[in-house]
C-alpha cells in the first residue's frame, strides 16, 4: 500500500470519517484474501468500494490539513491554455490535473501532498507559479482521462510498431516516395488508425508557435494526445494533402479532399480541411462511418412517444421537416436516419449537399458545386424536374432555397432540411427572416426538431448512485420526478478509456405545426409565442427530453446542464 493510501486513512481516522474496528476488519479481510487468480485488494480499495471511506470528504479533510484549495471540475471543461500548461507525459506520469488559474497562477490538482519532489517539479516543468490543490481521488481520475486521455496512447505509441492493419488507399501508392518517407507514412497511417480505434469523429493536427499538437473528438469533447515533433510538422501535412488529392503547392487558401480508408473490414471516409494559420496550415479531418448511418430512430436517442411522432411526420405524403441545432449538433445524421426509414424501392429520394459526407445505397445524392453555378437553389430547381417524392436540401440559407423548398412542399414533395436556430419554434421566425412569406411558412410547414447530443453513460462501468442536492438543483427537480428514478453514473474502465462515457445520444424538441399555430405563424407572431402556444400544446423542451434521460439512467446531470438551458416556464 502506498505512503499516499495510508495518510488518506490516517486523516480518515483523525477526522472521524473511518472508525478502527472498521478498518481493522477491513485489514483482516485483505489478508485473508486466497484468491490467487486475481490481486489480493489494496486496504484503501476495499474501503471505498464497501462505501466506507468517502473519498470526497477524505480530500476535503486532507486540504484543510495542508491549507491547500479544493476544487471540483464538476460539468466544467476544462480551458485548452489550462491543459497545455503541462505537459501531458509528466501528467500520466505523476497523476496532476492542471485545473485552473488563480491570479496568474496555475492551479495544479496532486494526488498526495507529500510527494515533494512532484510539488518541486511543477513550477520548473510550467514555467509558471503553481498553487498545488486537491480533488477527489475519483475525480482527479476521471479528469485525467477526458482530457488528457489514457496512459499509454501518447505518441511515444503512434510512431512505432504496427499500424494496426488499416490500409489507407488514397495516395499511398505514390510512385514519387523515397524510402525516407517511410517514417512519415507510417506515423500519418497511426495516427489515423489510433483515431478510429478510439473512435474519434474528428483528428485535429494544429500548428502552435512551438509544436504541432495533436487532437481527437471523441464522444464531442478534444482530447490531446502527445505531439510529434514541430520538425515534422510540414511533412505530415505535405503527406496527408498528397493523400487527400488536393495541391501541396498551394498555402495560401482553404482546400478540402476526401481520403479512404478500409479498417477492420470496414470502409471509412475521412473529409479532409486544410486552413491557413499565423504557423502553418491546420488540418481537421472528419471520420465519416457509412455504419453510423443505419441507425434507426431509437439509437439516435427517440423515446417511443417521440419516436412515433417523428414516423408520423416522415410518414406524411408533403410539408416541411426542419432539424435545428448548432453546428456537431448531429443534424445531418438524424436527416440521414430518417431517409433510411423512408428509403424503399418504391419511393425516389433526391438530396443536395454540401458536400456530399455518406454515400447512401438506392439514394440520388447531389453535391453543391458553387464555383460552376450548382448552388442549393439551382440544384433544388433541377431536382423537382426529376420526379421525387422525398427531398432533403442540406441547409436553407437563403430565401431563394426557402422559396423553392417550400414551394417543392407544396406541389406534394416531402421536404427535408435544416437550419441553424438555437430553438424548434425560433426556426419559423428565422425563415421569414431570410425572405419566405409567412403565409408561404404556414401552409407547408409540418414541424420543426431541435437537437443536442449528450454522452451515454457506458455501459460497462455504470453505477446508480445518489445525486447532490446541487445537482438535484441544477435541474430544477421536483420530489414526484425522483420517484422511480435510476441515476448513474461512469466510474470510468478500458472500455471507455477512463471517461465513463461511450457513444452519444441525441435529445429532442419537437415543435408540431398545430392549427393554432398555423394562424399565429400566419399572423407574423413573434418566436416567444410560439413557444409559448407550442408548451400549452404539449410540446417538451430539450431540457425536459435531457430530464427524461437523465432519470432513466442513460445519461448524466451534467452532460444535460452543459449542453441546454433552463425553461422560462
Amino acid at each position: 500500500m502506498t505512503t499516499a493510501d495510508d495518510y488518506q486513512i490516517q486523516i480518515a481516522l483523525e477526522r472521524g470519517l473511518l472508525t478502527a474496528d472498521t478498518v481493522e476488519q477491513a485489514r483482516q479481510q485483505v489478508a485473508g484474501h486466497t484468491d490467487l487468480t486475481s490481486v489480493p485488494p489494496n486496504l484503501k480499495q476495499l474501503l471505498v468500494a464497501s462505501g466506507a471511506l468517502d473519498l470526497k470528504a477524505v480530500a476535503e479533510a486532507i486540504a484543510q490539513e495542508f491549507g491547500m484549495p479544493y476544487v471540483e471540475v464538476g460539468i466544467h471543461q476544462i480551458p485548452g491554455d489550462v491543459l497545455g500548461a503541462l505537459p501531458r507525459s509528466f501528467v500520466l506520469k505523476h497523476g496532476v490535473c492542471a485545473v485552473g488559474w488563480r491570479d496568474e497562477a496555475l492551479l495544479v490538482a496532486v494526488p498526495d501532498p507529500l510527494d515533494v519532489d512532484v510539488l518541486d517539479s511543477l513550477e520548473h516543468i510550467s514555467g509558471r507559479r503553481v498553487i498545488p490543490c486537491v480533488m477527489a481521488e475519483d475525480d482527479l481520475h476521471r479528469a485525467i482521462a477526458r482530457h488528457y486521455g489514457a496512459e499509454g496512447e501518447g505518441m511515444e505509441d503512434l510512431t512505432g510498431g504496427d499500424s494496426g492493419g488499416a490500409i489507407v488507399s488514397s495516395g499511398s501508392g505514390d510512385p514519387t516516395e523515397s524510402a525516407s518517407d517511410a517514417p512519415i507514412i507510417r506515423l500519418v497511417h497511426t495516427i489515423i488508425n489510433e483515431a478510429v480505434r478510439r473512435r474519434a469523429s474528428d483528428i485535429h493536427l494544429e500548428p502552435l508557435e512551438r509544436r504541432f499538437r495533436v487532437r481527437y473528438r471523441i464522444d464531442g469533447v478534444l482530447v490531446e494526445v502527445d505531439s510529434p515533433p514541430k520538425r515534422e510538422q510540414l511533412a505530415i501535412i505535405s503527406r496527408l494533402k498528397i493523400m487527400a488529392n488536393i495541391s501541396i503547392a498551394e498555402k495560401r487558401v482553404p482546400q478540402d479532399g476526401r481520403i479512404q480508408v478500409a479498417f477492420g473490414g470496414k470502409q471509412l471516409d475521412l473529409r479532409v480541411s486544410s486552413l491557413p494559420t499565423a504557423h502553418g496550415e491546420s488540418i481537421v479531418m472528419r471520420i465519416l462511418d457509412k455504419e453510423g448511418l443505419s441507425l434507426g430512430l431509437p439509437e439516435l436517442g427517440f423515446f417511443k412517444d417521440d419516436q412515433t411522432e417523428i414516423e408520423r411526420l416522415i410518414g406524411a405524403p408533403d410539408g416541411i421537416v426542419l432539424v435545428t441545432g448548432p453546428t456537431g449538433s448531429g443534424k445531418t445524421t438524424s436527416l440521414y436516419g430518417c431517409l433510411h426509414y423512408l428509403n424503399r424501392p418504391d419511393r425516389k429520394i433526391i438530396t443536395v449537399e454540401d458536400p456530399v459526407e455518406y454515400q447512401l445505397s438506392g439514394i440520388n445524392q447531389v453535391p453543391v458545386r458553387s464555383e460552376v453555378g450548382m448552388t442549393f437553389a439551382s440544384a433544388l430547381r433541377a431536382m423537382l424536374r426529376q420526379a421525387p417524392n422525398i427531398v432533403m436540401v442540406g441547409e436553407i440559407r437563403d430565401n431563394e432555397t426557402a422559396e423553392i423548398a417550400i414551394n417543392a412542399s407544396l406541389t406534394g414533395h416531402l421536404v427535408f432540411s435544416t437550419l441553424h436556430t438555437n430553438d424548434a419554434p425560433s426556426a419559423v421566425t428565422r425563415l421569414i427572416d431570410i425572405g419566405a412569406k409567412p403565409f408561404l411558412v404556414a401552409a407547408a410547414l409540418r414541424a420543426t426538431v431541435a437537437q443536442r447530443l449528450v454522452r451515454s453513460i457506458c455501459p460497462q462501468c455504470t453505477r446508480s448512485y445518489t445525486p447532490t442536492s446541487r445537482e438535484l438543483r441544477a435541474l430544477d427537480l421536483r420530489p414526484e420526478q425522483l420517484e422511480g428514478a435510476k441515476f448513474a453514473h461512469g466510474i470510468g474502465c478500458a472500455h471507455c478509456g477512463g471517461t465513463g462515457f461511450r457513444g452519444r445520444m441525441g435529445i429532442f424538441e419537437i415543435f408540431l405545426v398545430s392549427d393554432t399555430i398555423r394562424t399565429m405563424i400566419y399572423e407574423n407572431a413573434s418566436a416567444a409565442k410560439l413557444r409559448a402556444q407550442a408548451r400549452q400544446d404539449g410540446m417538451r423542451t430539450m431540457r425536459e427530453d435531457g430530464v427524461r434521460k437523465v432519470l432513466a439512467g442513460l445519461t448524466t446531470i451534467e452532460e444535460v446542464v452543459s449542453v441546454t438551458v433552463g425553461d422560462a416556464d
